[in-house]
């Protein structure tokens, strides 16, 4: 299938409804639809058994191509925290369990900071991000540089965002507007970086 086909449409490899959203505001001036796995009722729920970022988004990336036919563009992204050396990384989503909520995997990262003085509370969110199709296979990465407060705040965005305190906004994630957090974001840096890309094919 060539890069240009299926009316300008990318398959986003993600049941993640937040996550989607993130990617179709990021992305929504390069002339591309972007569809999400719900748009596809059979498909399977994704992979995620890498060791790795890249493992996990390339295999999920690879896999939405083959069943699909689309060029299909897929994520992983974790909290990496220093005091917890890079915990909980690859397995952020499911950090409190294969089934955890967003809640209960913030309420975990805090049982384990307690006490941690704020010095020693530094983070990042890190996103890698895979293109693939017959044509192109790349990924990209993002990092986004912030601190562990010790209560939420904010009620805006998801996962770890109201607990990710970003000196570049001054704010957590979840006290900023999308524009904003988007602009420093993880997923923002990496999906930017690939953009132009896209426009290219539109």
């Amino acid at each position: 299938m060539s890069l240009r086909s299926a009316s300008k449409q990318i398959l986003a490899a993600t049941r993640n409804v937040d996550k989607l959203r993130e990617i179709r505001q990021i992305l929504e001036d390069t002339g591309w639809r972007i569809a999400g796995l719900d748009d596809f009722p059979p498909y399977p729920e994704p992979s995620e058994d890498c060791d790795t970022l890249l493992g996990n988004a390339l295999q999920k990336a690879r896999e939405g191509y083959r069943r699909t036919g689309m060029l299909t563009l897929a994520d992983d992204s974790g909290l990496e925290v220093d005091y917890l050396n890079g915990r909980p990384g690859v397995r952020s989503s499911r950090y409190a369990g294969e089934k955890a909520t967003y809640e209960e995997n913030v309420d975990l990262l805090l049982k384990e900071l307690t006490g941690v003085p704020s010095p020693e509370r530094t983070a990042r969110f890190r996103c890698v991000m895979a293109l693939v199709n017959d044509k192109i296979e790349r990924y990209w990465e993002g990092v986004s540089e912030g601190i562990i407060l010790n209560e939420r705040r904010g009620q805006s965005g998801f996962g770890y965002d109201p607990v990710f305190w970003s000196p570049e906004l001054g704010r957590t994630f979840a006290e900023a507007s999308a524009v904003d957090k988007n602009r420093v974001s993880h997923r923002g840096r990496a999906l930017r970086s690939l953009s132009n890309i896209l426009r290219e094919l539109a």
